[in-house]
C-alpha cells in the first residue's frame, strides 16, 4: 500500500509542471511589471511588395538578438515606437511593420490588393529581406489572427507565439463585433446603430461599409468616427471622454482603421470558416503564451480558451482587471512578463 502511494506521488510530481503550463491562470493580486523604455529604431525603411504597395518597417533593440515581428491590430491600426516597450532591447531584435494601407505604409488607406493572403506574403518578403531564418510572432487582436494564419502557412520559420486578445475570425466572432456587444454596452451600441438612418439599420456591416468607403470625406469621416468611437469605448475597461476624443482627433488614423477593419469584416477576413483552428496542428507543437483581458468584450475569452485547449503546453493568462486594449496596465505587465518567460522557453525548445 505504501509503495503504491509513493508511486502515485512520484508520478503526480513528475507531471505537475506540465499541467501547470497547460491550465489557464488568473492574475488577481499579481504585482505589475513595468515595461521597458521605448526607444527610436536603429533602422527603418520601406519594402515594396507590389507595384501598388510600399510597407513601412522599423528595427529596434539588438541587431544580433532573437528576432520578433510585432503584428498590429485593427486591421489598419499601424505601429508606433511604443509597441517595442514589451521587449528587453538587449535581448530581442524587435521588428515593427505597418500592414498594407496602415499608418506609414503607402498608399494610406488603400484597399486594393489588401487581403490576408497578401499580408502573409508581405511578412515572408520582409523576413527574407532582413535575412531572418526564424522569428517569434507577437500579435494582438487582429494581429493574433494574422499571426496564426502566417504560422500555419510558414511554420518552419516560426520560433513561437505571444498572442493577446484572440480573434479567430469566425462568423460568430464577426457578428459579435457588430451586434453582440449590445449585451454589455447597450447604450454605446444604440448610439452606433442610431447613427444610421432607420432604413440602413438592418445590415450594419454593409451600411457602414458604403459610408466609410465613400470618396467624399464629408460622408466618410462622420461614419468612421461613429465606428471608431464605438470600437474604442468597448475596448477599455475604463476610458474617459477626454481619452476617447484624443483618439478621434486624428482623422487619418480614424479613417484608416475604420476603412481597413470594415473592408476585412465585410470579406470575412479573407479566411474560410474555422480555418485557423482546422489547421492548428501545423503549429501547435510550438511555444505559445496567450494574454487575454478577463473583461474583453471585443474578442471573447471563449476564443482564447478554445485555442489554448487545442494547443498542448500552451499558457493562457486571464488578466482580471482588464478589457481588450494592449494599453491597460495589467495587459502591459503580463505581455512584458511573457516576453521575459519566452526567452527561456525558446532556449529550452531549441
Amino acid at each position: 500500500m505504501f509503495k503504491t502511494s509513493y508511486l502515485v506521488l512520484f508520478f503526480a510530481l513528475l507531471i505537475l509542471p506540465f499541467v501547470w503550463m497547460t491550465v489557464s491562470k488568473s492574475t488577481t493580486a499579481v504585482p505589475l511589471k513595468r515595461p521597458f523604455p521605448s526607444t527610436k529604431p536603429f533602422h527603418e525603411g520601406y519594402l515594396r511588395v507590389s507595384s501598388l504597395h510600399e510597407l513601412w518597417y522599423a528595427e529596434y533593440g539588438n541587431p544580433k538578438g532573437i528576432p520578433v515581428i510585432v503584428l498590429h491590430g485593427g486591421p489598419g491600426a499601424g505601429c508606433n515606437d511604443d509597441d517595442m516597450k514589451f521587449f528587453d532591447p538587449q535581448f530581442w531584435h524587435i521588428i515593427l511593420l505597418d500592414q498594407r494601407g496602415a499608418r506609414h505604409s503607402k498608399p494610406f488607406g488603400e484597399m486594393r490588393e489588401n487581403t490576408t493572403h497578401n499580408l502573409i506574403s508581405d511578412l515572408e518578403a520582409l523576413r527574407k529581406k532582413l535575412r531572418i531564418d526564424k522569428w517569434l510572432i507577437f500579435g494582438g487582436s487582429w494581429g493574433s489572427t494574422l499571426a496564426i494564419a502566417y504560422g500555419e502557412a510558414h511554420p518552419e520559420h516560426v520560433l513561437g507565439f505571444i498572442l493577446r486578445g484572440i480573434f479567430l475570425a469566425r462568423k460568430s466572432e464577426n457578428w459579435h463585433l457588430w451586434y453582440g456587444m449590445h449585451n454589455t454596452f447597450p447604450d454605446v451600441w444604440q448610439d452606433f446603430n442610431d447613427f444610421l438612418p432607420k432604413e440602413q439599420q438592418h445590415d450594419l456591416i454593409q451600411s457602414y461599409y458604403q459610408l466609410v468607403m465613400n470618396p467624399d470625406p464629408n460622408i466618410a469621416m462622420p461614419a468612421a468616427k461613429a465606428f471608431l468611437r464605438y470600437d474604442l469605448t468597448c475596448s477599455f475597461l475604463k476610458i474617459s471622454t477626454a481619452q476617447l476624443e484624443k483618439f478621434l482627433t486624428n482623422d487619418s488614423f480614424t479613417l484608416g482603421v475604420s476603412r481597413t477593419f470594415i473592408h476585412y469584416s465585410v470579406n470575412h477576413f479573407f479566411l474560410r470558416e474555422n480555418q485557423l483552428l482546422d489547421n492548428i496542428k501545423k503549429i501547435n507543437h510550438l511555444p505559445l503564451i496567450i494574454v487575454h483581458g478577463r473583461y474583453d468584450t471585443i474578442t471573447l475569452a471563449k476564443s482564447a480558451y478554445e485555442l489554448h485547449k487545442l494547443w498542448p503546453g500552451s499558457e493562457l493568462i486571464f488578466v482580471d482587471a482588464a478589457g481588450h486594449s494592449a494599453q491597460e496596465p495589467g495587459i502591459i505587465s503580463q505581455l512584458t512578463q511573457a516576453t521575459e518567460r519566452m526567452k527561456k522557453i525558446i532556449s529550452d525548445y531549441n
